[in-house]
């Protein structure tokens, strides 16, 4: 069988190139070798057309609007499986059988516990601390508390690492709503559901029994498996990066926080509820419309068009269906959700949002369900956190496991000055 190659030439220079097959999507030109070989770098930035690792975890495909997890279209995971079986999905690579997930579930749920000690740790932030600032802090300072799961070298220590993640980040992000609060934490139900579990952590109080509704259960649910792994997005790479250097899990998830935090990334679904918020009524949207067409007004139209998808994000479907649902459940009428029903079919038929493919994406229905079921605005993230932590931790596990795996060492096109000599500072 002949290799595929990719010949690239300067002047009466010529080079070759392997050209490798993934099993589905684009073909990727190898050129790891062309440093060495002509001296140069390539220019990428944002890194948008380099393909920085193999996976076999998540495809999309932009174009058509297509998300697989291992294979699996995400519509399906959402209205099939449970968080626990995706969980499973993206870190092993298979659906697990009925005794694979009981064992799964039984293990994950053991490890909901936190430290005791750690949870006095809350006590140093300020009660209007941002939760996504409070998550840096204690996730980042779980390695100071489970010392036998950092040893990046033993397969065992990094699957209790995984476990202990997975696990506890529901516990810490209800901690951050429940301090924010002034409310006694609440420790977990391990009887209940990861979702369940999460929300009367959250929800509830000690001196009450909380009844978990089963639409906003399902609804949380939904939101955990559409936003388990997106790829090689920008936190899910700073998650492999330091990871890279051989960084403790606890540190990797950390830094995977602290990049989705960006309103560009993990932030955009606030960003897109406070956009409907302010245009508040569905006479005012023609203005707004005209505004985002408009090069010199800095509006913009959150919630729509994304890096990867140039159709219907499919996860934005799935998140419509959900909103009506939560709603018609707590029986609220939010002029919010009427905004965005009524500004997604605008901008579905409107020519310079289709000739754009500036399409709804997940982040422009999920904040209308989040606050409709409580969460303040600025826990939208930290949810988000919670959610992909999964991702991060099976992405995580992939690329220690990979022998071809190098510490990220990204190079630059250098535009400063050149080579000069100091100059005393009374001579300048």
């Amino acid at each position: 069988m002949t290799e595929k190659t990719m010949t690239m030439k300067t002047g009466a220079e010529q080079w070759d190139y392997p050209v490798l097959p993934g099993t589905v999507g684009p073909e990727v030109v190898d050129i790891r070798k062309f440093y060495g070989q002509t001296g140069r770098f390539t220019y990428d930035p944002g890194f948008t057309s380099t393909a920085s690792c193999q996976s076999a975890i998540t495809y999309i495909d932009g174009e058509e609007g297509i998300l697989l997890h291992r294979g699996y279209p995400i519509d399906q995971l959402a209205e099939h499986s449970t968080f626990m079986e995706v969980a499973y999905l993206l870190i092993h690579g298979e659906l697990p059988t009925a005794d694979e997930l009981s064992t799964f579930t039984y293990t994950i749920s053991r490890h909901t516990m936190v430290h005791e000690q750690l949870a006095t740790f809350f006590r140093g932030f300020r009660r209007d601390a941002h939760p996504m600032a409070i998550m840096c802090g204690v996730v980042g300072a779980l390695s100071a508390f489970y010392h036998d799961s950092t040893d990046i070298t033993d397969p065992e220590q990094r699957m209790i690492a995984s476990h202990r993640l997975i696990a506890k980040m529901p516990t810490l992000t209800a901690m951050a709503f429940k301090y924010s609060m002034g409310q006694p934490f609440m420790f977990p139900d391990n009887s209940l559901t990861y979702t369940g579990n999460f929300l009367r952590m959250t929800f509830g109080v000690p001196a009450e029994a909380y009844e978990i509704n089963p639409v906003i259960e399902r609804a949380m649910r939904r939101i955990f498996i559409l936003h388990a792994d997106h790829e090689q997005n920008a936190s899910t790479s700073t998650v492999r990066l330091a990871g890279s250097s051989g960084a403790n899990p606890f540190a990797c998830i950390a830094a995977g926080i602290a990049c989705l935090w960006g309103p560009a990334h993990g932030g955009a679904n606030e960003a897109a509820l406070n956009m409907l918020r302010e245009i508040g009524d569905v006479k005012r949207i023609p203005d707004y419309i005209a505004r985002a067409k408009d090069k010199n007004d800095p509006f913009r139209l959150m919630g729509f068009g994304h890096r990867v998808y140039k159709n219907y994000d499919p996860r934005a479907k799935v998140m419509q269906q959900t909103a009506d649902e939560v709603l018609k459940e707590l029986n609220i009428s939010d002029p919010v959700l009427d905004v965005a029903k009524e500004l997604e079919q605008i901008a579905l038929h409107d020519d310079y949002f289709v000739e754009k493919k500036l399409y709804p994406n997940v982040d422009f229905y999920s904040g209308v369900i989040l606050n409709a079921i409580g969460f303040p605005t600025d826990m939208f993230t930290a949810l988000f956190a919670l959610a992909r932590t999964v991702g991060w931790v099976a992405q995580w596990n992939e690329m220690i496991s990979d022998p071809e795996q190098k510490i990220g060492r990204p190079r630059q096109l250098y535009v400063g000055a050149t080579q000069r000599d100091y100059v005393p500072v009374g001579q300048r």
